[in-house]
């Protein structure tokens, strides 16, 4: 995600880095989402349900199974607010507004209920022990509530988004479902790769942005229907808006299409996506889904990564928006892809979404964006940041791996997170050289496709060149190397 409309180019901050396994081995998914929804605009609700057919990848025999409410966090009474104060007013156009997600039943259990530091996860408690390789399939009803806000999940004065929108597992990790709650800072996500389903129902005057194949639409009367697949992706989130106009380009087998509202240079941003598309295909490797979406919509930061989909905030200006669907766009590689711990290990798909968008501006220079500027912008801002924070605080907390929570505000996310990863991914390409760090990016690549990839599994992409780059990295991510 691009956090702010006028961020640096820069890559983001980790967590804790050494901590779990190499990937996980099993790359074929074996989770399947089949979701109906019906969207009702007026009264701003989503009535949905989910058939969730998982089985037991773990080593461990599970008794119950946890899934995320995120919607939860939009609650008058949360614990954790989606927005930080520093965005409220971009995101709350009309002031305060809630929403939230209701259980109703699930079937194929023992028992469940909402449980959770904030109301945000759904355990369900199984009729019987499954162990390895055991299969359950179960039926989850619930009901949407949106607020009035630009954000994930939220009417916009545009469009409807919906983004973790639905009851999804928790991912794994350590061996057991991971819970997270919904911090304002970053992406507060962990998930695993599924395969997908949606059959969703809306006034037929609506079109669909979605993350996924459209294998079918037709009109019922005043309703339109749109079933949606996707395979082995990691979440599943689709935008909704009666004011869309479209325009598509074809970018090898790949199918890549801008929905929006307000862009008089609709054209060129298409042109765009697709140039930076195909550089990151032929740079970092074959780009596995059929279709990208770009969806113009009401944010209040910059953009918003999701499988095959990508928001763009409707506020951008022109440079702004350049950055943002270089960076978006890039997230397809690192994130989408190759997946990692979003909530602990952020640098591993933001810093390298934001250093391949400044390398995609290297090798495009009629974007005006330089390589050399945009790391001594960063530099400068990290070091802007390091005295203020010294000053203040009489210390200053450098270390890249470390969890959302632990973060002091918007401005220690970026610079941290955005501006010490641009320096530290530039530094160790020059240390390296451009042959070794591409090549160790494209055997990452490869090597993570589809998993939730470890600090420890980057590293090792670039030990493989015969870099030795373990106690560069720890430097940095330990905040031992002085800049």
């Amino acid at each position: 995600m691009k956090k702010g409309i006028c961020i640096t180019l820069a890559c983001v901050a980790a967590a804790s880095v050494f901590s779990f396994g190499g990937c996980k081995k099993k790359t074929v998914a074996s989770t399947t989402y089949e979701i109906t929804a019906k969207y009702e605009p007026e009264n701003a609700t989503l009535a949905g349900a989910v058939k969730v057919s998982y089985e037991n990848t773990t080593e461990n025999e599970l008794t119950e199974l946890k899934f995320q409410l995120h919607p939860n966090a939009y609650r008058k009474d949360a614990l954790y607010r989606p927005v930080s104060s520093a965005f409220e007013k971009a995101a709350y156009y009309k002031g305060e507004s809630y929403g939230e997600i209701v259980v109703s039943s699930v079937n194929g259990a023992k028992n469940w209920e909402v449980t959770g530091e904030d109301d945000n996860i759904l355990s369900v408690y199984l009729e019987k022990s499954l162990f390895p390789e055991d299969k359950v399939v179960l039926d989850i009803a619930f009901t949407l509530k949106l607020a009035k806000v630009n954000h994930r999940t939220g009417v916009t004065e545009h469009t409807a988004n919906f983004g973790n929108f639905f009851p999804i597992l928790c991912g794994v990790k350590d061996g057991g479902f991971y819970e997270s709650v919904y911090y304002s800072d970053g992406d507060p996500f962990l998930s695993e790769c599924a395969n997908y389903s949606l059959t969703l129902t809306a006034p037929k005057d609506y079109k669909l942005a979605v993350g996924g194949e459209i294998t079918g639409e037709r009109t019922l009367e005043s309703k339109k229907e749109y079933t949606v697949s996707a395979t082995n992706v990691r979440d599943l989130a689709f935008v909704l808006s009666d004011e869309y106009k479209t325009e598509s380009i074809q970018c090898g087998d790949t199918t890549i299409t801008y929905y929006y509202y307000d862009d008089t240079a609709a054209g060129e941003t298409l042109t765009l996506a697709k140039e930076a598309f195909s550089y990151f295909e032929k740079t970092f490797g074959e780009y596995p889904y059929p279709c990208y979406t770009l969806a113009q919509t009401g944010f209040c930061y910059g953009g918003m990564e999701y499988p095959a989909l990508a928001f763009l905030s409707d506020t951008l200006d022109a440079e702004n928006k350049t950055r943002a669907v270089v960076h978006e766009t890039a997230h397809q590689w690192w994130y989408a892809v190759v997946g990692s711990d979003q909530l602990c290990e952020a640098w591993q798909d933001e810093g390298l979404a934001e250093y391949s968008a400044l390398m995609f501006f290297e090798s495009n220079g009629k974007y005006g964006i330089t390589r050399e500027d945009a790391v001594t912008e960063a530099l400068k801002e990290y070091r802007s940041y390091y005295d203020v924070y010294g000053s203040v605080l009489g210390r200053t907390d450098t270390k890249m791996h470390r969890s959302l929570k632990e973060f002091l505000s918007d401005y220690e996310y970026q610079c941290i997170v955005y501006d010490k990863s641009v320096v530290m991914f530039d530094t160790l390409r020059k240390s390296i050289g451009d042959k070794k760090f591409t090549s160790g990016l494209k055997k990452y690549y490869a090597d993570c496709k589809y998993k939730v990839a470890t600090p420890d599994k980057l590293i090792a992409s670039f030990e493989k060149t015969g870099a030795d780059v373990r106690g560069f990295f720890e430097s940095f991510l330990d905040g031992k190397a002085i800049l």
